[in-house]
């Protein structure tokens, strides 16, 4: 996928490129969005904390995951 995306002319490969970055953004704003919904949504300051160690936790497994392979 790489070698296509090299190939291309320098217009494209900046298009491309926008496309990606706005589907990344829509991505996590809608998973924020769902986050201020659903995760405590009657207590924003215990909804951002859980948030917080809900990502360190997932960061942490990851890491270790990854130690093991």
């Amino acid at each position: 996928m790489f070698r296509k995306i090299s190939k291309m002319k320098s217009r494209h490969q900046i298009i491309f490129a926008i496309l990606i970055a706005f589907a990344i953004i829509s991505f996590w704003r809608g998973v924020w969005g769902l986050m201020d919904e659903y995760l405590f949504p009657g207590n924003y300051e215990l909804s951002l904390w859980a948030s917080v160690i809900i990502g360190i936790v997932i960061l942490a497994a990851t890491h270790q995951a990854a130690k093991l392979m």
